[in-house]
């Protein structure tokens, strides 16, 4: 007996995400949309007298762009007015589009990092930012309340229920708009940044044309295979972007598969990992840019970020893990910076969402102000707050874990004393020396996932190594 889409449609952090033909199909993607469109016409925060109207995007996946014209053809039976990208796009512009377009909601067809094989359906809000699980649970909640219908996709077209609009040109100019791209074009810094296949495409390039800067893409050509990987910015996943960084280049960046996350590498080849990027968008922005207000980290972040706040008195504040947390206080305070451990950046007078790209060109207009390659940049700024190594990892245990209960009666890790503890999302301890360790129970899998912080890459193996064997008493 086949299983509904009732049965196989449900939302995670990020959006519904599944295998193309075995549970992304159009089938459920027609059930998923009508679903949306229900929630568009009857929960969707509308102004009186607004059009009812739904940005739709896509990204560089297998049939992303056919499954984002079906998404359309249910929204536009529906009433609803869509406004469909005429090409693959990064999330951001999406988001972007769906604020400035005074859209109800919009939508992203997007797997984001995940492998080749599978594709996604991510919600965006009326003020461009993820939809939380507020929304999503609604929209889970009217799978099959109604039949699904669909308008021929010429034809609405044609009728101007679906407008096919070019909506990087737009983003572009936003862009261009928000860094100082004058001062930018005439330095004569050499970037290269690894697209990873992804809807990013040539948009870094075409920022900078004109100018003095040498900026060369890898892998900006569309291949829904990825190469034969995935596109998600990790250093086993970047061997010849850490190879081509050898060559004298001052600026390695690397952006995810919709977009929306960053890493870089600096001169010579060395991985950036994002807990870093994030404390020097923050010192950019704050010192550089004059922008007031403070700073977002999740529970995991590095300590660097604490120390740099304190030193330049900066409010400094800490969510759970999860973009949405950022989002919320980016809606709320004035925030310089805010990121998570994954590359997701959130930035100033924007969106209250990530943006790869963006937070790219920004590490470079910091070169140009500081007058200095990434990896002196850095230098600096370790001597000054401190130099951490952080890690993460996971043990699969024979069943999920019931309690994280015992962790919090912890004294005592590696010959240093608990002086902390944090439990509102899994549970960290803060040690004597600064450095912390921290275990989070996957809510749907017998996974318990770890993460560690110190002063040495040692010391940071021994703390996760410490917290694998905790978990085997858990």
């Amino acid at each position: 007996m086949s299983k509904s889409a009732k049965d196989v449609i449900h939302f995670g952090t990020d959006g519904w995400r599944a295998v193309i033909a075995d549970t992304f199909t159009f089938e459920n993607l027609k059930a998923l949309s009508q679903a949306f469109a229900i929630w568009v016409r009857l929960d969707a925060k509308k102004i009186p007298g607004q059009v009812v109207r739904v940005a739709v995007g896509y990204d560089n996946r297998f049939l992303s762009k056919e499954f984002a014209e079906t998404v359309s053809t249910v929204l536009a039976a529906n009433d609803v007015e869509v406004i469909l990208s005429n090409a693959s796009l990064p999330t951001p512009a999406l988001s972007l589009a769906t604020r400035d377009m005074k859209c109800v909601a919009g939508v992203v067809i997007t797997a984001s990092h995940n492998p080749p094989e599978y594709n996604g359906f991510k919600i965006k809000t009326a003020e461009g930012g993820g939809a939380g699980k507020n929304i999503t649970d609604k929209v889970e909640s009217y799978l099959g309340a109604e039949e699904v219908k669909a308008a021929d996709f010429k034809k609405a077209v044609a009728d101007g229920l679906i407008q096919v609009v070019d909506l990087k040109k737009d983003y572009l100019k936003f862009i261009k708009g928000y860094v100082n791209l004058k001062k930018i074009k005439a330095s004569k810094f050499r970037v290269v940044q690894d697209v990873m296949y992804g809807s990013g495409g040539t948009l870094f390039g075409e920022v900078l044309k004109g100018g003095r800067v040498k900026a060369d893409l890898l892998h900006s050509d569309v291949n829904p295979g990825f190469g034969g990987t995935r596109p998600e910015p990790l250093p086993q996943y970047l061997p010849l972007l850490c190879q081509t960084m050898k060559k004298g280049y001052d600026l390695g960046l690397v952006l995810d598969g919709d977009a929306d996350r960053i890493a870089a590498v600096l001169p010579g080849g060395e991985f950036l990992s994002p807990q870093k990027i994030l404390a020097l968008l923050a010192l950019h922005l704050w010192k550089n840019r004059g922008i007031k207000g403070g700073v977002v980290k999740t529970i995991c972040g590095t300590v660097m970020i604490d120390n740099m706040c304190k030193a330049n008195n900066i409010p400094l504040y800490e969510t759970p893990v999860g973009f949405k947390y950022i989002s919320d206080l980016m809606l709320t305070k004035e925030i310089i910076a805010g990121g998570e451990e994954a590359g997701g950046m959130g930035l100033p007078n924007y969106i209250p969402e990530r943006d790869g790209i963006l937070s790219g060109i920004l590490l470079l207009e910091m070169m140009v102000y500081e007058k200095k390659n990434i990896g002196k940049i850095l230098a600096e700024m370790e001597k000054k707050y401190g130099r951490y190594y952080y890690d993460k990892t996971h043990i699969t245990l024979k069943e999920k874990v019931r309690t994280l209960d015992p962790v919090k009666q912890i004294k005592e890790v590696l010959g240093k004393k608990v002086v902390g503890v944090k439990d509102y999302d899994g549970v960290k301890l803060e040690l004597e020396d600064t450095t912390w360790i921290m275990v989070r129970a996957s809510g749907t899998e017998p996974i318990l996932r770890a993460y560690a912080e110190s002063k040495s890459p040692k010391r940071t193996k021994d703390l996760l190594n410490y917290a694998l064997e905790l978990a085997k008493t858990l």
